[in-house]
């Protein structure tokens, strides 16, 4: 039985094909010429992310190196471009649709007290969009993530993000994939 079969009969046949695709481009495909410098170009291999799912023109990954706000996804395009405009109409409605979903689906998993919705690329001009859970006792509320801190980051709240952060990003799966 071959890898597709097998997924195929796992999960799927739209999560299979779309896994057989992403699975078959290499990571260098999605590299343009003048991005070589880029750190959302180069995250196939980044151990700071985890990959949520994946299409031919975007990518969510969670972040996993900020122990103070673990509920912190990001929506990337996969072309290295660094402004909405770059996009022609149906990608930005594209985008926008991925970036609200993720929304949608961590709104309804986690309940935050808000989501935070970014998009700045001064430091990495890529385009991507942050989408960041957010709770009244975490560290930085109400100032931004990278604000100044406010507070220690409650144990306990931690723990249960732990616990349930796998399991929402299952749900984020299922729901892109569908696209």
């Amino acid at each position: 039985m071959s890898l597709v079969q097998a997924l195929v009969e796992a999960v799927g046949t739209e999560v299979a094909k779309a896994v057989a695709e992403w699975a078959s481009e290499p990571a260098q495909a999605q590299k343009q010429e003048g991005d070589m410098g880029c750190s959302l170009c180069g995250q196939a291999d980044d151990p700071s992310v985890h990959v949520v799912a994946r299409s031919r023109e975007w990518r969510v990954v969670r972040v996993i190196d900020n122990p103070d706000h673990p509920a912190f996804w990001r929506v990337i395009w996969n072309d290295h471009v660094a402004e909405m405009s770059d996009l022609t109409p149906d990608q930005r409605s594209a985008l926008m649709q991925v970036v609200a979903t993720v929304e949608t689906v961590v709104r309804r998993e986690l309940q935050p007290h808000k989501i935070n919705l970014a998009s700045l690329g001064n430091v990495v001009p890529h385009l991507h969009w942050h989408v960041i859970a957010r709770w009244a006792e975490d560290p930085h509320f109400p100032q931004p993530v990278w604000g100044t801190r406010q507070r220690e980051a409650p144990t306990a709240h931690l723990m249960r993000l732990e616990v349930d952060l796998p399991r929402v990003d299952r749900a984020l799966q299922a729901e892109l994939m569908k696209r």
